[in-house]
């Protein structure tokens, strides 16, 4: 049996890097690509380019909202803005969905929202232990559930902000 090698084979992804990105757009893009707090030389090394200019463009990046550094923390590390990302879906679903549209699937998802909560008889599913059952398809199909209430909690956060959006010509508040 061959060992798995988790490295392309070819060049194909530095060659990528170098003739289509800029070193800003490749610290972008390992921004957007990570989920959890990263050292900035690691980023330097995945984007291809010196630590300096990685913490340049991530320091231009977390003023403009789209990471958050700790720069405490040695080497300081930095991190994708899961709000930045939202915003991008939300402003995406305000761009091509009429607001009646949205508006229905807020109050869709308003109403499954409170099947879960009837269901689970709590308002917030990070309360449900989904462990206090003996049987692994009841453990299972809890798991499942509060995954899918979860994701429901934040549908419902993306269309509001899209419905904001798409009611104020692009703004969150009324201009």
């Amino acid at each position: 049996m061959t060992e798995f090698d988790p490295t392309p084979a070819s060049d194909d992804t530095q060659r990528r890097w170098q003739t289509g990105t800029d070193t800003f757009g490749r610290v972008y893009d390992i921004v957007l690509g990570i989920a959890s707090p990263t050292a900035y030389t690691e980023i330097a090394s995945l984007a291809d380019c010196s630590p300096n200019a990685a913490k340049k463009h991530l320091d231009r990046l977390t003023a403009m909202g789209i990471a958050r550094a700790e720069r405490d923390s040695r080497p300081a590390t930095y991190e994708r803005n899961e709000g930045y990302l939202e915003w991008q879906e939300a402003s995406r679903i305000a761009t091509e969905l009429p607001v009646e549209t949205i508006i229905d699937r807020v109050e869709a998802l308003e109403a499954q929202r409170r099947e879960y909560e009837s269901r689970f008889q709590a308002r917030d599913p990070t309360t449900i232990d989904v462990f206090d059952h003996d049987s692994h398809d009841t453990i299972h199909e809890r798991m499942t559930a509060v995954s899918e209430w979860q994701g429901v909690i934040r549908d419902i956060r993306l269309y509001e902000l899209a419905r904001q959006l798409s009611q104020n010509d692009g703004h969150l508040i009324p201009a």
